[in-house]
């Protein structure tokens, strides 16, 4: 028997799309704005009334803050190795778990919220810091979706920071996406929107930090698997924050991993190649996805703490473009 090779695929993508008419990508609820937001220690209560936890590590004696966002799966506990290496330095570090990761409640739990309501969430948070701290500097630190975040946020919600250092950001998006992985992360996210996916035959490794690896591994605020409307939402936000990145306008830096095994070099590079704002970026030899965990981590903490005391008011771009590459 002959088969057509057109007509079966023709047939398959009939099959798909009419299933896809059944379900769709499914985000989290998000209500009217019922009050002014609110920080605490433990508790950022947002416009809509949503809370999120928040972790912190204060210096007495502060000169800048950062605010930390964290990647896809993690949460505000991402940042217990840098936190207090920064705090002990002079700088506050304030996270939250962004809506649907984290300490969420079950019910939200691994569902996505939406690109705009993160950057919203972002925008808002920054504004609380900013007056618990109204005469210091006050820096976004992004981490791999956490980096996407704030981009969308600093060029469509005028998030106010007068730097962003964007550790790995995940910025490839659909458009630098193989075809076929396209066409499948579109059609699950369609048909079979809240089913899961590990990865975990990728053997990817996100960090040579393996004593930390393993620690990690076994939080329970960290999610082990994605929903694959949840993947489908992200890959959109890093197709958003590739776009916004010649409209930054904020001094940028850009830290990247030779090792990284989630986030590829080529498309990031070139998303970072169209920054027009000030920028520096620094490539590691031996830098793997999750730089601030890796056992070179400190190396790259030092830079950033350079970068934060730098005088970093705005010169054009083409005077401040560099980049650097560090083996260590």
């Amino acid at each position: 028997m002959q088969f057509n090779r057109s007509a079966i695929i023709a047939s398959c993508l009939v099959l798909c799309l009419g299933l896809a008419a059944c379900a769709k990508p499914e985000l989290l609820d998000t209500g009217p704005v019922i009050g002014a937001a609110s920080l605490d220690d433990s508790v950022y209560t947002t416009t809509d009334g949503e809370q999120l936890h928040v972790s912190s590590w204060k210096s007495n004696s502060p000169r800048a803050v950062f605010v930390a966002v964290h990647g896809f799966n993690e949460y505000a506990g991402a940042f217990q190795l840098p936190g207090p290496w920064f705090s002990s330095r002079g700088i506050s570090v304030y996270a939250y778990d962004q809506r649907g990761f984290g300490r969420a409640d079950t019910q939200r739990l691994g569902k996505w919220a939406g690109g705009d309501v993160m950057a919203r969430d972002l925008n808002g948070f920054v504004d609380l810091v900013r007056r618990q701290h109204p005469r210091l500097p006050v820096y976004i630190v992004g981490t791999s979706m956490g980096g996407a975040v704030t981009m969308k946020a600093s060029v469509d919600h005028g998030l106010e920071a007068d730097g962003l250092i964007l550790v790995a950001p995940a910025i490839w998006g659909w458009r630098s996406m193989n075809p076929i992985l396209k066409s499948a992360l579109w059609v699950t996210a369609h048909t079979v929107p809240d089913r899961t996916a590990t990865g975990s035959q990728l053997e990817i490794w996100p960090s040579d930090n393996i004593a930390w690896l393993k620690a990690y591994s076994k939080d329970k605020y960290n999610i082990k698997q994605g929903r694959f409307d949840t993947l489908y939402g992200l890959v959109t936000l890093m197709d958003e924050a590739a776009a916004a990145a010649p409209r930054i306008t904020v001094p940028v830096l850009y830290l990247y991993g030779l090792k990284d095994q989630v986030v590829p070099e080529t498309p990031s590079r070139k998303v970072m190649a169209s920054l027009t704002a000030p920028n520096r970026q620094v490539v590691y030899d031996n830098g793997y996805h999750m730089l601030l965990h890796d056992l070179q981590r400190e190396t790259v903490y030092r830079d950033i703490l350079k970068w934060v005391g730098h005088d970093m008011v705005a010169t054009p771009a083409s005077n401040n473009q560099s980049e650097t590459a560090r083996s260590e």
